[in-house]
């Protein structure tokens, strides 16, 4: 694996899935210890925020000590009691703004991709280097989980999570090879039904099970369909949430040994 990485420019494609996502930084651990580099990054919701951290020229070290300030959800979480979603998204903005400031996707030094979902026509919206967008304006858009992270608005335009569409992006490479991280895949699931205590817990375990297969399946037909060559990475986070951001160092450490 390693040296068919190295022997052909690649692409490097970063699934979303709340705070499995972590996971990814394990990846690129092990990426920058074999002195590997994309040519490029895909990313949808946190595969999207660690790609773009990374596009920009951050070492995984720097990213891991930037991801833990989520680890403490009030630094970031801020309850809305209006509108559409359970969080508003200032708090979280103002962190991108402070790693990011006006930066547009332009302008990172690997070229980055971003994809969300227009909530109007439902169709996929890829932000590039083309759009003259800014690198928080299209994080806030792929990372916007419908009725928990406020919508966000581009160009009078209303754009929600990518997963929606793609929760792992394949079809937007253009090199021969990509390298695609899904923790959301095989490795994500139970197979035993919850058996807690509590008949809350068991409900809302059955919905997050459910939704992680929706996506699966979603993932696995567009492997299916795609003609490039991947190469599929799926760490095991089945044993955390999506919200288990405190969980940041033991998740990161599922993607370590993978390649």
């Amino acid at each position: 694996m390693i040296n068919q990485l190295k022997e052909m420019p690649f692409t490097l494609s970063l699934s979303g899935g709340g705070a499995l996502g972590f996971a990814h930084l394990g990846v690129l651990h092990d990426l920058e210890a074999n002195n590997l580099t994309p040519s490029e990054i895909l990313g949808t919701s946190m595969g999207g925020i660690v790609g773009a951290l990374y596009a920009i020229g951050l070492k995984e070290s720097e990213i891991t000590n930037i991801v833990s300030n989520f680890a403490s959800i009030t630094k970031w979480m801020k309850f809305s009691f209006s509108g559409n979603a359970i969080i508003e998204n200032s708090k979280i903005e103002k962190i991108f703004k402070d790693i990011f400031n006006n930066m547009e996707l332009k302008d990172t030094k690997i070229p980055l991709k971003i994809i969300a979902t227009d909530f109007a026509t439902s169709k996929k919206r890829v932000f590039s280097a083309n759009d003259g967008v800014k690198i928080v304006d299209a994080l806030l858009a792929t990372m916007a989980i419908p009725g928990i992270f406020s919508e966000h608005i581009i160009n009078k335009r209303v754009y929600v999570d990518g997963f929606l569409c793609e929760n792992l992006p394949l079809y937007e490479a253009t090199k021969p090879l990509i390298l695609a991280v899904d923790v959301l895949g095989k490795n994500s699931f139970e197979s035993a039904l919850p058996n807690n205590f509590f008949k809350t817990q068991n409900v809302l375990e059955m919905f997050e099970k459910s939704m992680r297969t929706l996506i699966y399946t979603q993932t696995q037909t567009n492997l299916e369909c795609i003609d490039s060559k991947v190469i599929l990475l799926e760490p095991n986070t089945k044993d955390f949430k999506t919200f288990s951001f405190d969980k940041y160092e033991i998740i990161r450490a599922r993607g370590l040994g993978l390649l």
